[in-house]
C-alpha cells in the first residue's frame, strides 16, 4: 500500500503499480474513510489511520462495486460503532439488487456487484447531504447511485469512478487502452457525462479518483476529458 497526502486528503493506493485501487481519508477531528478498497485492505487502512494518529469516525462509500466495498465487512467488524454511509440508490446495489428504476436508462448495471456483504448502511445519502465538511453530490453513471464528495473547506473532490486518472484522464465510461476497466464497468456513458459536467461546476482544487493519482488544479484536465467524452458519444450516435 502507498499513502499520499494532499490538502486534507490522504490517498491509500493498493496495487499502485499494477491495478491501482484507491480509498481515501479526509481529515477533520477524526478521519472520514471514503471507500473500502479490496477485501484484504482492512489491515492497511487501519494501520494508516494509526500512523496519521486519528480515529476513523465515518465510512462513506462512493458506490457499491466490489473494489470500493471490499474491506467493508472487516472494517465494520473492527469498528462496530462507526457509521456507514452510501447513497439511497446504491444501497440496493450493496444488497446485490441490480434491478433498475422506472426513470433510469434501460441499460444493465455492470461491474462487480457484491453478493455476500453483511454490513448494512447506517445512513442513506441524497444529493446535498453533509458529512462533516463533506458535501455529498449525486453523480450517477458509473452506477445508478454513484456519489462524489467535496470538501467544502478547500474544494478537494473525491469522485469515486466518476473520473479515472490511471491510463489517462477520462470521464467514466470512456475507454483508455492502458486502463480500460472503469469504462468496462460503467452503467451509462451518457449519464456519466452529465455527472462530469455537474462536477466541473464546482471548480475543484484537487481531484481524487478511484483509480490513478490525485491531480492538483484539475479543471483544465476535467474540461478536456468532458470534451473527449462528448466527441466519442457523438461518433457513437453517428455510427448507429
Amino acid at each position: 500500500m502507498r499513502m499520499m497526502h494532499e490538502k486534507t486528503v490522504y490517498q491509500l493506493s493498493f496495487l499502485p503499480r499494477v491495478f491501482p485501487v484507491n480509498c481515501y481519508f479526509v481529515e477533520e477531528d477524526g478521519l472520514t474513510l471514503i471507500d473500502a478498497a479490496l477485501p484484504y485492505s482492512a489491515k492497511g487502512i487501519l494501520q494508516a489511520a494509526e500512523k496519521i494518529g486519528k480515529p476513523i469516525t465515518n465510512i462513506v462509500l462512493t458506490h457499491a462495486h466490489d473494489d470500493h466495498i471490499g474491506a467493508l465487512d472487516a472494517l465494520k467488524e473492527a469498528l462496530p460503532d462507526v457509521p456507514v454511509y452510501i447513497s439511497k440508490r446504491d444501497a440496493r446495489l450493496l444488497e446485490g439488487d441490480t434491478t433498475l428504476q422506472r426513470d433510469e436508462p434501460n441499460t444493465p448495471i455492470k461491474g462487480g456487484v457484491p453478493k455476500k456483504v453483511k454490513t448494512r448502511p447506517d445512513v442513506l445519502l441524497e444529493d446535498g447531504d453533509r458529512i462533516g465538511s463533506l458535501l455529498a453530490i449525486m453523480t450517477p453513471g458509473h452506477t445508478p447511485g454513484s456519489m462524489s464528495f467535496l470538501d467544502t473547506r478547500n474544494n478537494a473532490l473525491i469522485a469515486g469512478d466518476a473520473f479515472q486518472t490511471r491510463g489517462g484522464m477520462a470521464v467514466s465510461g470512456q475507454m483508455k487502452f492502458w486502463f480500460p476497466f472503469p469504462a468496462m464497468a460503467t452503467w451509462s456513458k451518457e449519464v456519466a457525462l452529465q455527472s462530469a459536467e455537474k462536477l466541473k461546476q464546482y471548480e475543484p482544487s484537487l481531484l481524487a479518483a478511484g483509480h490513478g493519482n490525485m491531480i492538483m488544479n484539475p479543471n483544465v484536465a476535467i474540461e478536456l476529458a468532458i470534451e473527449e467524452a462528448k466527441r466519442n458519444l457523438e461518433h457513437m450516435k453517428e455510427g448507429k
